[in-house]
């Protein structure tokens, strides 16, 4: 039997859901150190310079505070490509329907602005398994890789979603 689907909404990002966001990143499991300050840089970005344009932060809330988040922003020097710097569910609600809503938001969020590729980078290593997995189910292609990018053993696999149809393919 699957689990219920869990009712949220999609919101913008509160102050309130700093440490919230950052407990259900340490939580999965999957993050060092390094990349959990990472994300804590760009929700500090996005809570303390509301008029940046790099960074834009959607949590997802039931009620009760944030279940899971997502982080895009246009990749510079492009035209309507943008990334996926994170998605993260909260590991207690996994398979509830959280993470599909949450890159539903994210293809809305850049076909709005015009959008037409969404990339989204990660690791080889079998920690990060769900997460291509989960890529690879929401509609996402393996578009590169890079051997030994993060350290040996460890490549940098790049996923990407097209939002149109592809010129000339």
């Amino acid at each position: 039997m699957e689990p219920a689907v869990i009712t949220g909404t999609i919101r913008p990002l509160r102050r309130a859901d700093r440490e919230p966001i950052l407990g259900l990143i340490r939580a999965t499991q999957v993050f060092s150190d390094d990349e959990v300050a990472i994300a804590a840089e760009l929700i500090d970005i996005v809570l303390d310079r509301p008029d940046q344009k790099d960074y834009e932060i959607a949590v997802y809330d039931d009620g009760d505070g944030p279940l899971g988040y997502t982080c895009i922003g246009p990749t510079p020097g492009t035209d309507g490509t943008y990334d996926l710097y994170w998605i993260a569910v909260d590991p207690a609600v996994h398979g509830r329907g959280i993470g599909r809503e949450l890159d539903l938001h994210v293809e809305r969020s850049v076909r709005e602005r015009h959008g037409r590729l969404i990339v989204a980078e990660t690791s080889s290593t079998p920690r990060y398994d769900a997460t291509r997995l989960f890529y690879q189910r929401r509609g996402y292609a393996e578009l590169s890789r890079i051997t030994d990018y993060y350290r040996p053993g460890d490549d940098l696999v790049v996923y990407g979603k097209y939002l149109v149809s592809q010129q000339g393919v």
